[in-house]
């Protein structure tokens, strides 16, 4: 089938006294809910801080004081590993106390709304709420509910804003750049948060974006997704310079749009052949947890084309970026017009030295006042 073009320090070291203020965050001020909502000015400002935090990350003792006094509730009513962990580790690397919210056991079974789950838990001071819940639109409707900042972890089949700036800046961090290059998503696009966030982030970018799916797992309509769609795998395998793969949701599908696994593995898997196809310097990647064999029929971490774990590992900084551009107090540098120095110095209890204290990210800030994407304030 021929698709068609759309427009469109050392941690035994005791406590730190924090140097952080802990202003109050304001309702429905600071929330990550989409790319989109970004724009490219803000997936650029967020990728550039997830720089500092990968270089903290690989520090002997990964861990600064930037949001201590800060607490962070992580709420999944779904079923994760990696981001959930992911999140918790990247609070705790910025010191933030966390606490987790498990929708078995919890007075959900009870009968308690959904509302007044999220009501009770912002109730117990807590400054951002990272949520993933199987319905779309549930972080939205928490962002009205409740003063925290409300993090999009992932909501049913709409959006997964961080897995697209992880895999963003996975890609920029590979090739040096995103602009110009032709990424295919390949597989379950219906179901898939992942491939609706990171076409909206790529696209924003620079990057051409190509679904590659059977009708049947695509959306009825394609207008004004900024892509081009192809049935036939083997068209492009060989033509772009990331090829995505997406797990197929099998827990979001309601009826059968694949004839067979069997089938769907022959057409639409990673295989050795294709991956003989693919352009020398082409890379993989893939958004976990892999189904071996189905869409995935070859060991791409056994070669170099692989960035699984690359993107697991920069999922970490990517969403210490995020919190910390949510929850960090602003600092005004007066000698430096419009830029603003925030400190991510090294949480070694006093005990850093002066090549630990080195590190300052820098966020530029409008005129107004106003800082990052979205207009937020700081």
């Amino acid at each position: 089938m021929t698709g068609s073009v759309f427009e469109t320090g050392d941690p035994s070291v005791g406590p730190l006294e924090t140097s952080v203020d802990v202003p109050p965050v304001g309702k429905g001020d600071r929330h990550l809910l989409s790319v989109a909502e970004l724009g490219r000015e803000g997936i650029e400002e967020l990728l550039d801080l997830t720089d500092t935090f990968v270089e903290v990350s690989a520090r002997r003792i990964p861990r600064v004081p930037a949001l201590r006094g800060r607490t962070v509730a992580l709420m999944f009513f779904e079923n994760s590993t990696r981001t959930r962990m992911s999140f918790e580790l990247a609070a705790k690397r910025l010191s933030a106390d966390t606490t987790t919210f498990s929708a078995s056991g919890s007075s959900l079974a009870k009968g308690e709304s959904l509302r007044d789950t999220f009501e009770t838990v912002a109730a117990m001071g807590v400054d951002a709420i990272v949520v993933r819940h199987r319905c779309a639109g549930v972080p939205h409707m928490a962002a009205r509910w409740v003063d925290a900042a409300v993090v999009n972890a992932g909501d049913g089949a709409h959006e997964h804003p961080t897995q697209a700036l992880l895999d963003c800046y996975t890609i920029r961090s590979h090739f040096g750049r995103v602009a110009g290059l032709r990424v295919a998503f390949v597989g379950d696009i219906a179901h898939s948060r992942v491939a609706r966030s990171g076409i909206t982030a790529l696209s924003m970018l620079g990057a051409e974006v190509v679904v590659v799916a059977p009708s049947t797992l695509v959306p009825p309509s394609l207008e004004g997704w900024p892509v081009s769609w192809t049935s036939d795998f083997d068209e492009v395998v060989g033509e772009v310079d990331v090829v995505y793969m997406l797990r197929i949701q099998r827990e979001r599908q309601s009826s059968g749009s694949i004839p067979s696994l069997r089938e769907y593995s022959a057409r639409y898997a990673l295989d050795e052949g294709r991956l003989a196809r693919m352009k020398p310097d082409a890379v993989v990647m893939h958004p976990g947890p892999v189904n071996r064999g189905i869409e995935m029929c070859v060991d791409v971490s056994a070669t170099d084309r692989a960035l699984v774990v690359d993107q697991v590992r920069n999922g970490v900084a990517a969403r210490m970026a995020v919190l910390f551009w949510l929850l960090s107090p602003p600092r005004t540098n007066p000698t430096v017009e419009g830029v603003e120095s925030a400190s991510v110095e090294p949480d070694t209890g006093g005990a850093g030295t002066a090549d630990d204290r080195s590190v300052v990210a820098n966020r530029t800030v409008t005129s107004s006042g106003r800082r990052g994407p979205g207009g937020r304030h700081g």
